[in-house]
C-alpha cells in the first residue's frame, strides 16, 4: 500500500522528458555532420579572402612607353612610326583609346578578329606588351583629316548626327561623340579616321567578315553601300 502510495504521489513526469535524451543523442550524432559541411565553406571563404587581399596589394600596371616605341617598330611599315596618317587602308593609331587597340590586340592573337597580318604581328606579344604598344600610340597627337566627297557631305552628316530613322540606325554620334572622340575603354575615337578604312570597315562588319562587334555588325547589316560611304567620308572630316 505504501508503495502503491509512493507511485500514485510521485509527480507524473512530462512527456517531453521522456524525449530529450533521443534528441540530445540527435544533437550529438549530428554535429560531426554539420562540421564536415562546413570546412569547405570556411576553406572557400578563406582562399577568396586571400586573393582579395593578394589583388589589392599588386601594384597597378604602368605602362612604358619608351617600350612601346620600341615594340612599335615593327608596326611603322604600316601605321607610320607615331600612328598617324600613313596608307588610307591602314587605321590611324595616334590617340587612339589604348584599351581599345589592347582589346583588338587581344582579339588578333585570338582570332576573334581576323586579319592575316595583325594575327602574325599580335602573336608574339604578351598582353603587357600589347599594352606598353597602346600606351605609346595614344601618348601620339592626331592630325586632322578631311572629308573628299562633298556631294555626299549632307547625307553623312544626317546619319552621323541623326541616324537612319526609316532602319532603325542610331545616331553614330550617340556612341563616338559628336566630333568622334569616342568614350574611352567603350568605343573608339574615330574622328579624323582614314575613310577609306572606316568604309571597309563597316563593309566587313555588315558582312560577317568582321564579327568582334555585335552591336556594329547589326547596325551595319541596315546600311547600303551609298550610306556607308558617305558617313565614312564625312568622319573623316571630323575634328
Amino acid at each position: 500500500m505504501a508503495g502503491n502510495q509512493r507511485h500514485i504521489g510521485a509527480p507524473p513526469c512530462p512527456a517531453t522528458l521522456h524525449c530529450q535524451p533521443a534528441r540530445l543523442k540527435a544533437r550529438r550524432m549530428k554535429s560531426p555532420v554539420a562540421l564536415t559541411l562546413l570546412a569547405p565553406l570556411a576553406l572557400t571563404l578563406a582562399t577568396l579572402s586571400f586573393q582579395a587581399a593578394a589583388a589589392e596589394a599588386k601594384p597597378a600596371f604602368k605602362p612604358d612607353l619608351a617600350k612601346g616605341q620600341q615594340l612599335a617598330t615593327t608596326c611603322l611599315a604600316c601605321h607610320t612610326a607615331d600612328g598617324t596618317r600613313g596608307v588610307p587602308a591602314n587605321p590611324i593609331l595616334a590617340a587612339q583609346h589604348p584599351e581599345y587597340l589592347v582589346k583588338q590586340l587581344i582579339e588578333f592573337k585570338s582570332g576573334k578578329r581576323k586579319n592575316a597580318v595583325m594575327q602574325g604581328m599580335a602573336a608574339i606579344l604578351s598582353e603587357d606588351d600589347m599594352k606598353h604598344v597602346a600606351a605609346f600610340y595614344a601618348s601620339k597627337q592626331s592630325k586632322p583629316g578631311f572629308a573628299r566627297d562633298k556631294d555626299t557631305v549632307t547625307l553623312g552628316e544626317q546619319i552621323w548626327r541623326g541616324g537612319i530613322l526609316g532602319k532603325a540606325v542610331p545616331a553614330c554620334a550617340g556612341c563616338h561623340s559628336p566630333n568622334g572622340a569616342g568614350v574611352p575603354s567603350q568605343y573608339p575615337r574615330i574622328g579624323g579616321q582614314h575613310g577609306d578604312y572606316t568604309e571597309a570597315q563597316l563593309l566587313a562588319f555588315r558582312s560577317g567578315l568582321r564579327a568582334n562587334n555585335a552591336q556594329m555588325s547589326t547596325i551595319a547589316a541596315k546600311m547600303n553601300d551609298r550610306e556607308i560611304k558617305a558617313v565614312a567620308d564625312y568622319v573623316a572630316g571630323l575634328r
